[in-house]
């Protein structure tokens, strides 16, 4: 599809947003939209998106599949899912589903237009931990993956615990240092640091 082709060399979508608790850019699925508008108008195609929720195993996920069609109907889509979290202090259940959506649709139109967000994580970690390997096949060329028994069971639940039992902006900073060369840049994990440092910081306003 000639069309997608020539909106993935042009498109030009800048991380305009910033994290002030990770102190990193990141580009929303707003930012990207808003880049990929004129291009749509340029070649004669539409993008459209559709949000279907899925369960899986135990879990509910929320599957974001965007679709560009052109003027003779042809199309190309791709997906990407989001969990929803369980629990997140201070957000209303339709919160919580709105969050796994834009992040789902987010990555779906990173697959679709070949946008790399990876560099994301990379960029938060100041403390020599070594980069979890992406395949056993690489392991050879890759640090190695921190060890089980550092953090037993689900990293995830455990984080999200630790972060629902901070008192203080310390120790919410010490489990934002201890998880994130482990689980990387989770929108679950991100979410609930930032709605937790709101209302630390509510608790304590000076």
């Amino acid at each position: 599809m000639k069309e997608l082709l020539s909106i993935q060399q042009k498109l030009n979508a800048p991380k305009n947003q910033y994290n002030s608790f990770g102190k990193y850019a990141y580009r929303s699925c707003e930012d990207i939209l808003m880049a990929v508008k004129p291009l749509l108008a340029e070649t004669d195609c539409s993008l459209t998106c559709n949000d279907d929720i899925v369960l899986v195993g135990d879990r509910f996920y929320v599957k974001a599949t965007y679709t560009l069609t052109n003027k003779e109907g042809k199309t190309a889509s791709a997906s990407a899912f989001a969990r929803e979290q369980d629990k997140v202090t201070g957000q209303i259940e339709a919160q919580i589903t709105g969050a796994a959506s834009s992040y789902a649709r987010k990555y779906a139109l990173n697959a679709l237009f070949a946008i790399d967000d990876n560099k994301d994580p990379d960029a938060t970690n100041t403390h020599d931990k070594t980069k979890p390997e992406e395949t056993p096949k690489k392991a050879s060329t890759r640090a190695v993956k921190p060890k089980a028994e550092e953090t037993p069971g689900n990293p995830i639940d455990e984080a999200l615990k630790a972060i629902d039992e901070a008192k203080t902006r310390a120790d919410l900073e010490a489990v934002y240092h201890k998880y994130l060369p482990i689980i990387g840049k989770d929108a679950q994990f991100l979410n609930a640091l930032n709605t937790k440092a709101n209302a630390l910081k509510q608790d304590n306003p000076k």
